[in-house]
């Protein structure tokens, strides 16, 4: 046994490490050269322009993030759950996109959000808006498909917030969803800190542990984008190098409503990172894609992303997180059809 032992555990650390998307950055480049030497320099050179080219828009991005976490933003945010509940779903479907949380720190937030008596109207407005555009994901967008598609992006992430406070407004006047959340009577334990407590402060440099967040944020947050669109560029080349385009254009090409729902259905279940998206897209465009089922594969794919649906089910009752599916693929489509015809 302990020889059986000794030999078995070095495989244990590089098993993670075989799963991690510096292995297919690494990888499949290689496999290129190996069994397609002849397109090999073709297909690196393809990544690595596209992802230089990137890299301003990265910095931007890494900027901005870090900024708002040190500045604390969220007290910022908060604000716009308080006051009249029309202007709360307006100002919640205008900030989601500013909210400097990842998937993990929405949950406590929203959580002490319904426990204080926030409408789940404006949390939902919230809640679609905030998973579509943030200052990383508009500039990765930019980068990737151009401001053309960046801004119709932030603006289908305000729409869609609009349209669904709007739409659980009138759902609970009539008399749906009055018992909202997973648990009936969440106190403020365990929810953390209350959101509307604090205020942001933008010249964060002055203290010490605001400087300590914003270097912590700049750089986690530049290893997270750095490592996802390298492997996001690296797959755009694979798909731009070995999927005809004829076989693009056949599924979600030409005109009409079928495209722009059939890419947002597959979005949905489909859909991978939020950095990784828009290059992939790209690529799709580049192959026969209509902008239109572009934005509907952006739309719906991250309403339906695993941690945005993981966010919305472990604070709500069933009934609510198919009304947040539900008008997420409404409006996914809605957002596709307005674009394509806008293009």
């Amino acid at each position: 046994m302990s020889d059986f032992s000794q030999s078995a555990w070095p495989s244990r650390p590089i098993r993670p490490w075989l799963t991690t998307p510096w292995t297919i950055v690494v990888a499949v480049p290689l496999a290129v050269a190996i069994v397609d030497p002849q397109n090999a320099a073709d297909f690196i050179e393809f990544a690595l322009r596209a992802f230089i080219g990137t890299l301003p828009y990265i910095a931007i991005a890494v900027i901005m993030i870090a900024w708002l976490k040190a500045a604390g933003a969220e007290a910022y945010v908060a604000a716009a759950f308080q006051g009249r509940e029309r202007r709360m779903i307006v100002l919640a479907a205008l900030l989601g996109g500013l909210a400097p949380f990842c998937s993990c720190e929405v949950i406590p937030f929203i959580a002490g959000l319904l426990a204080l008596g926030a409408p789940l109207s404006a949390v939902m407005a919230f809640w679609l808006s905030s998973p579509l555009i943030d200052p990383p994901t508009l500039f990765i967008t930019a980068g990737a498909l151009g401001w053309s598609f960046a801004i119709g992006k932030a603006v289908a992430a305000v729409s869609l917030g609009l349209l669904g406070g709007f739409a659980i407004k009138t759902l609970l006047a009539m008399g749906l969803f009055s018992d909202p959340l997973r648990q009936s009577g969440t106190s403020r334990c365990g929810c953390g800190p209350s959101p509307f407590d604090g205020r942001p402060v933008w010249r964060f440099w002055g203290e010490t542990d605001r400087r300590e967040t914003f270097r912590t944020a700049f750089s986690e947050n530049a290893l997270f984008l750095i490592k996802w669109l390298a492997l996001a560029y690296v797959l755009e080349a694979v798909l731009v190098t070995y999927v005809p385009a004829s076989l693009i254009a056949s599924i979600v090409g030409g005109e009409g409503v079928g495209p722009i729902a059939l890419a947002a259905a597959i979005g949905m279940p489909a859909y991978l990172n939020g950095y990784v998206a828009p290059p992939l897209l790209a690529g799709l465009v580049s192959q026969g894609m209509t902008p239109g089922a572009a934005m509907a594969f952006m739309t719906a794919g991250a309403v339906s992303s695993i941690p945005a649906m993981t966010a919305v089910w472990s604070l709500v009752r069933g009934g609510v997180f198919a009304a947040y599916l539900s008008l997420g693929f409404c409006g996914a489509v809605l957002a596709g059809i307005a674009f394509q015809l806008l293009w």
